[in-house]
């Protein structure tokens, strides 16, 4: 089988303007509900058949369960974690290893990049999924800092040379004020046709946000 890969980057619960841990926010359901459609619009209109998660807390996560859920739908496709280091959740709380190891038992592979943690593994691991990946989908909130951030200038500057795509997911930012809500039907497609699909606050927000 000839495979069309993509994978994921995107923000740890602390990278989400609302409480990541209250799943009955209409902000994160809303977001749940994008990233399925991003990732079956994949399946379906450009036949993307294997993905990689890095597995971490938060969107890594967020899109790993969702290419499970799909699976039974598409049979066909295939989830793997990319492990930065054996150890990833050492310091995890439990409930998180919890869900980690799960995902870990209905992935179709399993890489662990490094038998331990060294700085710089978590970027290394970033590196093998945007190599390895045709369309990296991004869950970003705009910051120009940190691990998301890295990996999307990493991923721009291998696109014009690879045939690579990205398709951002964006999350509602601290610094954007006064932004209309976005539904699904709003897609806008730029030149590059990658399409941008944004998740923004609303005025009055349906469930409390971060301060």
């Amino acid at each position: 089988m000839k495979y069309k890969i993509c994978c994921c980057t995107g923000h740890r619960p602390n990278g989400f303007l609302w409480d990541y841990e209250n799943k009955d926010c209409a902000f994160h359901k809303k977001y749940l509900e994008i990233l399925e459609y991003a990732i079956e619009q994949a399946i379906v209109r450009n036949n993307f058949n294997y993905f990689v998660s890095g597995g971490a807390i938060g969107a890594d996560m967020d899109f790993a369960e969702t290419v499970i859920r799909l699976r039974e739908k598409y049979p066909h496709i295939q989830l793997e974690i990319a492990v930065p280091c054996a150890d990833q959740d050492l310091k995890w709380h439990k409930s998180d290893k919890k869900r980690y190891h799960n995902i870990l038992e209905r992935a179709d592979r399993v890489t662990i990049l490094s038998p331990y943690y060294y700085r710089g593994c978590m970027h290394q691991r970033n590196r093998y999924m945007v190599d390895k990946s045709d369309l990296i989908i991004a869950i970003w909130n705009e910051s120009q800092a940190g691990g998301t951030y890295t990996t999307l200038q990493y991923a721009e500057k291998r696109r014009g040379k690879h045939d690579k795509y990205i398709d951002y997911i964006l999350l509602p930012n601290v610094s954007r004020k006064k932004v209309e809500y976005t539904s699904l039907l709003e897609i806008e497609r730029n030149k590059e046709d990658d399409f941008k699909i944004l998740l923004a606050k609303l005025h009055l927000p349906p469930c409390p946000l971060k301060k």
